[in-house]
């Protein structure tokens, strides 16, 4: 996959990125009150690290994208997601009960801001996952092969990227 030849195309893509972004936040912190929240913020997210590898190239856009930092978020969201669940059960409430962070003689308001502080945080948890999912599945699915599986649309710098990435998990062939 190579860069598009389009400088126009590069230069809107990379000023487009940080717009997508902030509305994928947008969607995610609204979401308790209308359309949206963690799943369709992280997938809004990840389309802006997919459109700049498009523009890009695979190995360009493989480069701004560290692979260990995704597959790291991608359970560090399920993580933050079960932990706000089980910090809820460890102060005596059920599993993703916000209102037990505050206990039971607190007034109304302070209940309504602990739940609305716990599902913000459970929708971040599902947002880093998704994210971090879509962004895996992408440029796995996109991986150019040694040959150029993409025909002529695989660069030197997209077999090179493949390499330097892939290098840690071959495995040593057999003596």
């Amino acid at each position: 996959m190579r860069e598009t030849p389009s400088l126009i195309v590069r230069y809107v893509a990379r000023r487009a990125v940080p717009f997508i972004q902030l509305y994928a936040l947008y969607v995610l912190g609204h979401g308790e009150d209308g359309p949206g929240g963690g799943f369709q913020g992280g997938v809004i997210f990840a389309s802006s690290f997919v459109l700049l590898a498009l523009a890009y190239g695979w190995g360009q856009g493989r480069k701004h994208v560290p692979e260990k930092l995704f597959d790291l978020l991608a359970p560090a969201g399920c993580l933050l997601y079960a932990g706000i669940g089980f910090v809820a059960l460890l102060v005596g409430g059920a599993f993703l009960q916000y209102e037990a962070f505050v206990g039971e003689g607190a007034d109304h308001a302070t209940k309504h801001h602990a739940h609305h502080f716990g599902l913000i945080g459970i929708e971040l948890g599902v947002m880093l996952t998704v994210t971090a999912s879509m962004v895996i599945l992408f440029f796995e699915m996109s991986r150019p092969d040694e040959e150029g599986a993409f025909g002529d649309g695989a660069s030197q710098e997209d077999v090179e990227a493949l390499h330097d990435g892939s290098a840690a998990t071959e495995e040593a062939p057999d003596a």
